[in-house]
C-alpha cells in the first residue's frame, strides 16, 4: 500500500486535500483523523505537521508527501521535488533598513533572522557568502528593532507589513514556493501507484489551467480558426449539416478564453461555448 503524507493543518491543507479528492482519492472527514485509508486506490494517507513531512519521506517511513518547496529546503534532508502542484505560493526575500544593503555581497558578516534558517544557509552557501543565521519562529519583522539581527529573511507578498517596521525588501527573492510531491532521494522503485499518483495529480494540474471550447465556423476559415484553437495536438473538426459549416473543439488556457472567445467572433464563429473539464489524461 502507498503511504503519503499530506499537511494537516495549514495554508497547505485544504489545497492538498482538495486536490486528492479532485484526483479520485478518499481524503479524512474529520479534521482531527490523523490517517485515512482509501482501499479502492490501496493508498493510505498520514496527515502531518508540513514541517516534518519532508524528515518522514527521507527516511523511507512514508513514500511520498505533499508540502513547500521552502520547508523541503529548509529541512535539508534526502528527498527531491517529484511535482509541482501549483498551489501555496510564497516569496522570500531579504529586508533590511532603507539603505543599509544594496547588492547580495552585502550579507556577509551580517546577522540574518529568519523562520527558515535552513533556506537562508543554502542561499549563503550557494553564493560563497558567510553570515550569522538566527533563528527565530516568527514575527521576524521586529528582529532588527529590537536589535537581534541586521536583516531579515521572510515570506514576503504587498510588503506592507515590512513598510510597518521600517524595512524594504533587498534584491531579487531569494525562492519561490510552492506545494510540491516529494519523495525520498535515490528511491528507484517506481511502483504503478506512484506513476497512477502523477498521471491524476497531473491530469489535475491541466484540468485547472485549460477549458473546453466548442464552437461553428465557416470550413473556409478554418485555418484561421484553428490558429487561435491549435488544441493539445489538434482541435476536433465535424462537418455540421448546414452546408459549408464545421463544428470545433480544443482545449484552450482558461487565462485566454475570452480573449479567443472575442477573436473568434470576429472571425465570423458562431454557437461559441465553454465548458469546464473536471478530469483528464493526456
Amino acid at each position: 500500500m502507498l503511504r503519503i503524507a499530506v499537511p494537516n493543518k495549514g495554508t497547505l491543507s485544504g489545497p492538498a486535500a482538495d486536490m486528492l479528492r479532485e484526483a479520485g482519492y478518499r481524503q479524512r472527514a474529520d479534521s482531527r483523523d490523523l490517517v485515512c485509508t482509501d482501499a479502492d486506490n490501496d493508498v493510505e494517507f498520514f496527515y502531518l505537521r508540513p514541517r516534518d513531512i519532508a524528515t518522514y519521506v527521507a527516511s523511507g517511513d512514508l513514500d511520498l508527501g505533499i508540502t513547500g518547496r521552502d520547508l523541503l529546503i529548509d529541512a535539508d534532508v534526502d528527498a527531491d521535488e517529484l511535482l509541482d502542484l501549483g498551489f501555496g505560493g510564497a516569496t522570500f526575500r531579504f529586508a533590511a533598513r532603507p539603505g543599509s544593503l544594496t547588492a547580495p555581497s552585502d550579507l556577509a558578516g551580517r546577522r540574518i533572522a529568519t523562520a527558515y534558517p535552513g533556506v537562508v544557509n543554502r542561499y549563503l552557501a550557494e553564493r560563497a557568502l558567510t553570515a550569522e543565521v538566527v533563528r527565530l519562529d516568527g514575527a521576524v519583522e521586529n528582529a532588527i528593532r529590537l536589535g537581534v539581527a541586521d536583516v531579515i529573511a521572510d515570506v514576503v507578498s504587498t510588503g506592507a507589513t515590512l513598510r510597518q517596521a521600517g524595512l524594504e525588501p533587498v534584491g531579487k527573492p531569494l525562492l519561490e514556493s510552492s506545494a510540491i510531491l516529494i519523495r525520498r532521494r535515490g528511491a528507484e522503485d517506481v511502483t504503478a501507484g506512484v506513476n497512477q499518483l502523477l498521471r491524476r495529480l497531473q491530469g489535475v494540474l491541466v484540468a485547472r489551467r485549460y477549458v473546453m471550447l466548442a464552437y461553428d465556423v465557416r470550413a473556409d476559415l478554418m485555418e484561421q480558426a484553428s490558429a487561435l484553437t491549435p488544441g493539445i495536438e489538434s482541435p476536433t473538426i465535424s462537418p455540421l449539416h448546414r452546408e459549408g459549416w464545421v463544428a470545433v473543439e480544443a482545449m484552450v488556457l482558461r487565462a485566454e478564453v475570452h480573449r479567443i472567445m472575442d477573436e473568434l467572433y470576429d472571425l465570423g464563429a458562431r454557437a461559441i461555448l465553454v465548458t469546464g473539464i473536471h478530469a483528464c489524461r493526456l
